[in-house]
């Protein structure tokens, strides 16, 4: 578990100004050090959810339980990166929505080291751009785990890498800079192979 400090004690990050490094040597060290202070201390987040990237937003399972929140802030599409029914999982599904308009799509995945997130990256992207281009290019995705601190961001990260070319330290800090996250080091491992795999397929942004 990251170490935390009282999210008022911290200062929100900018973006990195330098991306100089080759894209395909990305670490997990290198991406902690954009999600935590110098100190090695992360914050928790201070907002239900937060926008994160146009249309995009990245949030916990309090909103995404409350259909009428989220018709009130425009959402088209649900994306539950903790779908299941224990207590680290958010119990909703397709039925849950039923005459809110919006389209639901579920992943189990667990918040674990362990857990191989990546193997739905392709999925997530592809239901983040589904959503993003529902009616004639207006819809907005909600985006969530229980928290929406290490599921829910890390999907929203391999989506920006995937379908906008984004380097993993880019897209991390395009986040971060948003809201307070703190995916463990199995999902940033994950998100670094993921940056080698697309530079390698030269599919990242000069």
């Amino acid at each position: 578990m990251k170490k935390h400090q009282s999210p008022a004690r911290q200062q929100q990050q900018q973006p990195p100004a330098d991306a100089s490094v080759p894209a395909d040597e990305v670490t997990v060290q290198q991406l902690n050090e954009l999600l935590s202070n110098g100190s090695g201390f992360y914050s928790l987040p201070t907002q239900h959810f937060n926008e994160v990237f146009p249309r995009i937003y990245v949030g916990n399972a309090f909103v995404a339980q409350n259909a009428m929140r989220l018709q009130k802030l425009g959402v088209t599409h649900i994306l539950n990166v903790a779908e299941g029914n224990s207590f680290m999982h958010v119990n909703t599904n397709a039925e849950f929505y039923t005459g809110t308009g919006i389209t639901y799509h579920g992943i189990q995945a667990n918040d674990t080291e362990q857990f191989n997130l990546s193997a739905f990256f392709e999925e997530g992207a592809d239901f983040i751009d589904k959503a993003l281009a529902h009616n004639n290019g207006k819809g907005k995705v909600y985006v969530h785990c229980r928290e929406g601190y290490s599921r829910s961001p890390t999907m929203v990260i391999a989506y920006l890498m995937l379908r906008h070319k984004m380097d993993a330290r880019v897209a991390v800090a395009t986040v971060r800079h948003k809201r307070e996250i703190g995916p463990n080091d199995g999902f940033l491992r994950q998100l670094c192979q993921l940056n080698e795999k697309l530079a390698k397929e030269d599919k990242m942004r000069a």
